[in-house]
C-alpha cells in the first residue's frame, strides 16, 4: 500500500496525506472512511471543512455503487452525509455545487427527483446509450434472405418442432440489429441460440458466443457444441486499475471482434463497465444478442443492464413465458416460476403430472442451527445420491447468504473439508491466511488477476493465455513444496500455478456465499 501512495504522490507522499488524509478516499477503494475521518479530525481539520464534506459526499456514492447503484437520490445522499458527518444540510449543498462545478458529478432531474452520479457512471451510461443506439440503426448488413425456409430446414434437420415464440425470436434476431431474448428456466433460450448458429452459419457467417463467467461460459459450450468465451477473454481486457472505474481515467479501448453475430448469454450478470468494454469492440453492422432471465438477481457490479435495456422499450425485446414439458418435469424449474408469481412452493398433489415429476427439489424446514449445520453435511456426504448420480465435487454446490457464523460460509467449508476431504494419507499441504490447502479441495479466485499464465485442452486444441476472474472456480490438483506452487484446475478446464505467495488469491469453495455465486 505504501508503494502505491509513493507512486501516486511521489517522495512527498507522507506529507501530503497529513495535509489532507482525505485523499486517500480517492485513490483507494474499499477504504475505511471512519478511520481516515478520525486521523483528519485529530489533525485539527474542522467538522464543516469543504475538503471533509466532499470527501464524506464522495464516499456516500462509491459505497452506494458497491451495491449495484450507478446513482443515488440526491436526497438520499444528503441525508446520509448529515448522519456521517454529523454538519447541516447546506454543508453538504455546498459540497455537491463544488463537485458539480468540477465536473465529478453529476445532478440529473428525472420524473421530479433529483439523482446524483459519480461522473465516470453518468459518463457510461451515456456511452452505452450512445453505441447501443448507434448499432442498432446501421444497416442490417447480416440479415438472412428467405428465414421462413431457413426455419424449416432446421426442423427437418434437428427434428425439432420450434414453438412459435422460438420462431419469433429467430425472426426478431434477422430483422434487428440488436435484440433482446429473455424468459425464465425452461422456456427455450438454449434452442433459440442453437438456432440462430445453425442458420447464420449455414449461411457464412461467424457466431460469437460469450457470456460474463466462466462456469456460463462452459454451461453455453456444452449446450451449443460450439466454444463459448467469457467476455473479459473476448474483449482481451488487460489490466485495468478498478479504481479508475470511479474517476474515469480507464482508457482501455477493447479488442474488436471479429464476428457476424455475438451472442451474450447471462447477460443479467453485466454490469455497465462491461456492457460498456463489450460495445466498444462492435463493428456496425454486426449483430448483438442478448439472452438472459430479468427475474435473476442484477450484476454484482453497478448497473441493471438487462432490465434497463428491457424497460426502456427501445431495443427489439422478446418475452419467453412458456415453460417446454421437458422442463416442466423439474420442480426447480417449476417453483422457480411459482416464486416470480408470488406463489408457494409445490405442494404434493397440486400438479396432475405429480408422479412425472423429477425429485430435483426440497425444501427442509429447521430453525437449530447445529441440526441445520447436521442436514448440510449429511447431504452433501451420500444422502443425496438416494435422488442421482449427485457426486459433491461434481454436481453439489453448498450457497449461504453470509460469511459469518456456524452457518456462514467460513465456518461451513472448515467443516465440509473436514468431511470431504481430510487428510488422511500425510499428502501435502499449504497453510495460508488461516486455512489449509489440500489436493481436492474445491476452491475461488476471489479477485481478478489478469497476469496469471493458463494452459488448456478443449476440442483437441491446445489453448494458453493469462488472467484468472474473480468468482472462477476450481479444484486443486497439486501442491509442490520444493517449487512452492499450487496447480489448480479450473471447470472451463484451464490449469494455471499459484506461488504460496499468492494463495490469499483463492478461498475454499464448498460453501460460498449467494452473492459469490453470482460470478460463477
Amino acid at each position: 500500500m505504501l508503494k502505491k501512495y509513493l507512486i501516486y504522490f511521489g517522495s512527498n507522499a507522507i506529507e501530503e496525506i497529513e495535509a489532507n488524509p482525505y485523499i486517500l478516499i480517492d485513490i483507494t477503494k474499499g477504504v475505511d472512511f471512519k478511520q481516515i475521518d478520525k486521523m483528519a479530525l485529530d489533525l485539527g481539520i474542522n467538522y464543516d471543512n469543504e475538503k471533509r464534506v466532499i470527501s464524506g459526499i464522495k464516499y456516500g456514492l462509491i459505497r452506494s455503487t458497491y451495491n449495484g447503484h450507478a446513482c443515488v437520490l440526491k436526497s438520499n445522499l444528503i441525508e446520509f452525509v448529515i448522519n456521517l458527518l454529523d454538519v447541516g444540510a447546506e454543508n453538504v449543498e455546498d459540497g455537491l455545487i463544488s463537485l458539480k462545478a468540477k465536473d465529478e458529478i453529476v445532478i440529473e432531474e428525472r420524473e421530479n427527483e433529483e439523482y446524483v452520479y459519480l461522473y465516470a457512471f453518468y459518463h457510461t451510461e451515456e456511452e452505452i446509450a450512445f453505441r447501443i443506439n448507434r448499432l442498432q440503426k446501421a444497416k442490417n448488413v447480416k440479415k438472412v434472405l428467405h428465414i421462413e425456409t431457413e426455419l424449416k430446414k432446421v426442423e427437418a434437420n434437428s427434428n425439432i418442432e420450434l414453438s412459435d415464440k422460438q420462431k419469433e425470436a429467430v425472426r426478431l434476431v434477422n430483422e434487428n440489429n440488436v435484440a433482446i431474448i429473455t424468459g425464465g428456466p425452461g422456456t427455450g433460450k438454449t434452442t433459440i441460440i442453437k438456432t440462430i448458429i445453425d442458420i447464420y452459419e449455414e449461411k457464412g457467417k461467424k457466431v460469437v458466443l460469450c457470456a460474463p463467467t466462466g462456469r456460463a461460459a462452459k454451461r453455453m459450450t456444452e449446450t451449443t457444441r460450439k466454444e463459448a468465451s467469457t467476455l473479459h477473454r473476448l474483449l482481451e481486457i488487460g489490466k485495468i486499475d478498478e479504481d479508475s472505474l470511479y474517476k474515469n481515467t480507464s482508457d482501455y479501448e477493447g479488442a474488436p471482434i471479429d464476428g457476424d453475430l455475438i451472442i451474450v448469454d447471462e447477460m443479467s450478470m453485466v454490469d455497465m463497465f462491461l456492457m460498456n468494454y463489450l460495445l466498444k469492440c462492435i463493428y456496425q453492422g454486426t449483430k448483438l444478442i442478448l439472452v438472459g432471465d430479468v427475474d435473476q438477481l442484477a450484476s454484482v457490479g453497478p448497473g441493471s443492464v438487462l432490465k434497463d435495456f428491457i424497460h426502456s422499450e427501445q431495443i427489439a425485446t422478446i418475452h419467453l413465458d412458456k415453460i417446454f414439458r421437458q422442463a416442466a418435469k423439474s420442480k426447480i424449474i417449476l417453483n422457480a416460476h411459482r416464486i416470480n408469481q408470488g406463489e408457494d412452493f409445490l405442494k404434493k398433489g397440486e400438479n396432475e403430472e405429480q408422479e412425472e415429476l423429477k425429485d430435483d427439489f426440497f425444501f427442509i424446514k429447521e430453525t437449530n442451527q447445529e441440526k441445520m449445520l447436521a442436514e448440510v453435511i449429511s447431504l452433501c456426504t451420500g444422502r443425496l445420491q438416494n435422488y442421482g448420480n449427485y457426486d459433491f465435487f461434481k454436481s453439489i454446490q453448498v450457497l449461504s447468504p453470509t460469511k459469518k457464523g456456524i452457518l456462514g460460509t467460513k465456518e461451513l467449508n472448515k467443516a465440509l473439508q473436514e468431511k470431504l476431504n481430510p487428510n488422511i494419507n500425510n499428502l501435502p499441504e499449504k497453510a495460508s491466511m488461516g486455512v489449509v490447502f489440500r489436493v481436492g479441495d474445491r476452491i475461488m479466485q476471489i479477485k481478478n488477476n489478469y497476469d496469471i499464465y493458463w494452459e488448456k485442452e478443449i476440442f483437441d486444441k491446445k489453448e494458453m493465455g493469462s488472467g484468472v476472474f474473480n468468482g472462477e472456480i476450481g479444484t486443486i490438483t497439486e501442491i509442490n513444496e520444493r517449487e512452492k506452487r499450487v496447480e489448480i484446475k479450473f471447470d472451463d478446464e484451464k490449469v494455471a500455478w499459484y506461488a504460496f505467495s499468492d494463495l490469499d488469491q483463492i478461498e475454499h469453495s464448498y460453501a460460498i456465499t449467494i452473492h459469490k455465486s453470482q460470478r460463477k
